[in-house]
């Protein structure tokens, strides 16, 4: 199973010259680079993300948190994907929930680093993730929901093909409150 891509941008996109930008499997050595990358976009993904933990934005939190998250993926039901720029880590891109059988399906959550938003990159590798998701991993269905307020994901979502099919109050506790989502999804074949 190949769960790699390498993302075409050139340097006008990336803008630092930091090497070239790949999508991959993470891995337990990601993160020291993940606590860098949480704690450069710390204000950034705050509004997005649940309230997070001091020790999250560490070397140690970011070690437990990729142990849970390849357990995860070795039982079958998640893939994390980092991608990076050279060697800095400059985005997360996860399947949740994954459930076989006749659902075929799973949840999608990304983010972005602040330095590369409004580049594209969001929704090329959305698009990558599609295609590893129907091609490597046979999944029928993605589902990823959005805070009401955060255009910027929903347009990503609905570049990628993504429907909207529903709003769910109080779907998650984002930034200490339950927040209403959007509902989107993406049949894959």
């Amino acid at each position: 199973m190949n769960l790699t891509r390498n993302i075409p941008f050139d340097a006008a996109h990336t803008a630092d010259g930091r090497g070239p930008l790949t999508l991959r499997p993470l891995e337990f050595q990601d993160a020291g680079p993940l606590a860098a990358a949480y704690t450069r976009n710390r204000e950034h993904l705050a509004p997005w993300d649940p309230q997070r933990s001091e020790e999250f934005f560490s070397e140690v939190g970011q070690a437990r948190d990729v142990e849970a998250k390849l357990n995860l993926f070795a039982a079958g039901s998640e893939v994390p994907w980092v991608l990076t720029a050279g060697l800095r880590i400059i985005g997360r891109f996860t399947l949740s929930g994954l459930v076989r059988g006749p659902f075929l399906s799973a949840n999608m959550g990304y983010w972005i680093d602040q330095e590369f938003t409004g580049r594209g990159l969001a929704s090329a590798s959305v698009g990558h993730v599609l295609t590893m998701a129907a091609d490597e991993l046979g999944l029928h269905r993605v589902q990823a929901a959005t805070l009401v307020h955060n255009l910027a994901s929903q347009a990503v979502l609905k570049r990628s093909g993504f429907e909207r099919i529903g709003m769910a109050p109080e779907y998650l506790q984002i930034a200490g409150k339950w927040q209403d989502h959007v509902l989107f999804q993406r049949i894959l074949f």
